[in-house]
């Protein structure tokens, strides 16, 4: 039995640029991979918990676990994909091994062997069958730094400084807007080049601050992504996120979004009908329009009413989206 082929089908050679991070991104990249065969995912590389913060203290790697997320995610369908995303997924329980990814410590080993960060996670693609690649949003390890307010409940209306991801993701206050450190990173050549070649570029779903936008603050990602020729969708999240998001509604996420990259034009917002009604309609097409996009209300959550984007639905509108087709679904 050998690997199965990479790609499950789709539109010949369009050329299509996730961006993001955790569950968010692999459940669009889950998605992607069905309606396209030429899929690039470019990841937030600011990970510092869990197995990910360990490999990343111990050996100055980058944190391998949303690129793994990632990795497995573009898996196929068929046997050899799902057992392989298994396997890389499999977390061990006991011991000193306890808490950390078998996909983390393959990527870290083939990062150790080949001493190329990008090569290392092409094989690992290669091992998996992915149907498209997984490239790292910077080439070095990176740290969020994050203005929240009311970080302590005593004094709300408060200001105060947050760093790293787990501290932002998980602060009691609410995050207003983010730095990385360092804040001239070098971006991968392989990501920025998938950029500016892209039909698509795809940002999120998933966690706002620490795994979406920090891709608009890597000087020469930032650059490219403002400079391509290809359209550009927003996904919105289905919820807000405790910590980061809390209070938000789908058009503040567009709002922040405007903030931290006043320049970036938008094509497309998607968002989820449950989602849209929660909110005000009005406000979420105003401020889509303020970045020059068409508003897209599809139902794109998962049936059990959980805050989770279902990959079949997204990928039909993905492939309705980017054929030209109904919009107005």
């Amino acid at each position: 039995m050998g690997p199965a082929a990479g790609s499950e089908g789709g539109t010949p050679g369009l050329k299509v640029v996730g961006l993001g991070g955790g569950h968010g991104l692999a459940a669009s990249l889950a998605a992607l991979r069905t309606v396209t065969g030429d899929l690039t995912a470019i990841v937030t590389v600011a990970d510092d918990g869990g197995s990910s913060g360990r490999l990343r203290r111990e050996f100055g790697v980058l944190p391998p676990g949303d690129l793994r997320m990632a990795l497995a995610a573009l898996c196929g369908d068929d046997e050899w994909g799902t057992t392989w995303s298994q396997v890389v997924q499999h977390r061990f329980g006991t011991g000193e091994l306890e808490g950390h990814a078998l996909g983390n410590l393959l990527i870290v080993a083939l990062w150790d062997l080949l001493g190329d960060t990008v090569a290392g996670l092409d094989w690992v693609g290669r091992l998996l069958s992915t149907g498209g690649r997984v490239l790292p949003m910077a080439g070095v390890p990176l740290d969020i730094v994050a203005e929240v307010v009311g970080a302590d409940p005593d004094h709300p209306d408060e200001v105060s400084v947050v760093r790293g991801q787990k501290e932002c993701a998980t602060t009691p206050g609410r995050v207003r807007s983010i730095t990385l450190e360092p804040a001239d990173p070098p971006a991968v050549p392989q990501a920025t080049r998938a950029v500016r070649d892209a039909d698509w570029i795809v940002f999120g779903p998933g966690s706002w601050f620490t795994s979406v936008l920090p891709h608009l603050m890597v000087p020469e990602l930032a650059r490219a992504l403002h400079d391509t020729a290809a359209r550009r969708m927003v996904v919105l999240n289905l919820a807000p996120q405790p910590g980061e998001t809390d209070g938000f509604s789908p058009h503040k996420h567009l709002e922040v979004l405007a903030e931290h990259a006043p320049k970036l034009a938008v094509d497309v917002v998607l968002a989820d009908t449950a989602a849209v009604a929660a909110g005000n309609l009005a406000d979420l097409e105003k401020a889509a329009g303020a970045l020059g996009a068409r508003l897209v209300v599809s139902d794109v959550a998962m049936g059990d009413g959980s805050p989770r984007h279902d990959p079949p639905r997204l990928a039909q509108t993905y492939s309705l989206v980017f054929n030209e087709g109904d919009w107005r679904l």
